[in-house]
């Protein structure tokens, strides 16, 4: 009889569990429910944190390096690189969880474009950035400045780092950008579709996230503004694009430079080659930390759901918790979900001791659909 084939490709449960951890302890579950079945780990992430460790499982290398962090400090981070493509993860250089307290006002992405020009050093020919996780709102002008462009006052004096500065911004100076950026694929990984400025935009909605007061959205979103005013007076005006108000802006950066916007889990899942990895699978497993009504706006286990249930393969989620129903995980491509309440009703110790947990729920699911 031939063994049964299972594809696990859970995100983080966040905050107690990356994804490959995740991966395998479910898969740890699943040998001791169903001894000689084949399992096939391929963690996943949506384009946030994760994103980069889901690379190097997936066999990209990584490489180390050093940049400013969210308030300009050196931190040690990198990036993932097989070939020309490198994989960029704003959470790792400029993350949220990286600030404390939150500074809304200064905060920067310059370590996201110091990574760029670090893997175009390396010989990269294509850059995925993935955008989720930032602390930032400084309209990706950090990003710039690390590529090389010039934010003047009126002095001509370059301006502090942060969003709230861009209030002085005089002229973005892109003569001195790299000039290796003019032959490199730019691709956004990210689920935003917010545009710049307004009510939907950068500061409005995500602003609150990253410990900015209603007078810091007001600020950040008059600096914002003239931004994309001193920017539209060379030309060029991507305010409005889709996706500009990503990781405070970082997205309104990249589109000046000409990226091309796709959904994080879709960039992901090509990145990891989960494709290759489904056909003659009998079932697939996937989860996060919540499943709940965010999983099914383009969350990583949603688009795992759907590309295996395209090819009639059903679909398990395992999470922390989920709050959907039976209707709504049927239509979004699942077969069940189980919860780490469901074999261990204090909370508390799901969130100490999730992998366990993990290990009992992919036993449970060997007996239950192997």
């Amino acid at each position: 009889m031939t063994a049964a084939r299972v594809v696990v490709a859970p995100d983080k449960f966040k905050g107690t569990l990356p994804a490959d951890q995740v991966a395998a302890a479910i898969a740890a579950g699943l040998r001791r429910g169903r001894p000689g079945v084949e399992v096939l780990e391929c963690p996943v992430a949506d384009g946030g944190d994760g994103t980069v460790a889901a690379a190097v499982a997936a066999g990209f290398e990584f490489v180390p390096a050093r940049a400013s962090g969210p308030v300009g400090e050196p931190v040690d981070t990198g990036y993932a690189r097989r070939g020309g493509t490198a994989v960029i993860e704003l959470a790792a250089v400029s993350g949220l969880a990286m600030v404390s307290p939150p500074a809304p006002l200064t905060a920067t992405t310059l370590g996201v474009g110091e990574l760029m020009r670090a893997a175009l050093d390396a010989g990269a020919t294509r850059l995925v950035l993935g955008l989720g996780g930032s602390s930032s709102t400084d309209g990706g002008t950090g990003l710039l400045r690390g590529l090389g462009a010039r934010l003047p006052d009126s002095a001509g004096a370059e301006l502090p780092l942060g969003g709230a500065a861009l209030a002085e911004l005089a002229e973005v100076g892109l003569d001195a950008l790299d000039p290796r950026l003019a032959g490199v694929e730019l691709l956004v990984a990210s689920d935003v579709d917010n545009p710049l400025l307004g009510p939907h935009g950068a500061a409005a909605v995500y602003g609150p996230q990253k410990g900015a007061s209603a007078e810091d959205v007001g600020r950040l979103e008059s600096a914002l503004r003239h931004l994309a005013e001193v920017v539209r007076a060379t030309g060029v005006d991507v305010a409005e694009v889709p996706g500009t108000g990503a990781a405070g802006g970082t997205g309104y950066a990249l589109a000046m430079l000409g990226a091309a916007f796709r959904p994080g889990i879709e960039v992901v899942l090509e990145l990891t080659g989960l494709d290759g990895k489904l056909p003659g699978a009998d079932l697939v497993i996937t989860g996060e930390g919540s499943l709940d009504e965010q999983t099914l706006r383009g969350k990583g286990p949603a688009g795992i759901a759907s590309a295996a249930a395209e090819r009639g393969i059903p679909v398990v989620a395992l999470a922390g918790r989920t709050t959907l129903g039976t209707d709504a995980l049927s239509a979004a491509g699942f077969t069940a979900a189980y919860a780490l309440t469901d074999v261990e009703p204090d909370v508390r110790r799901c969130l100490a001791e999730p992998a366990p947990l993990l290990e009992r729920l992919a036993e449970q699911v060997a007996r239950d659909h192997l």
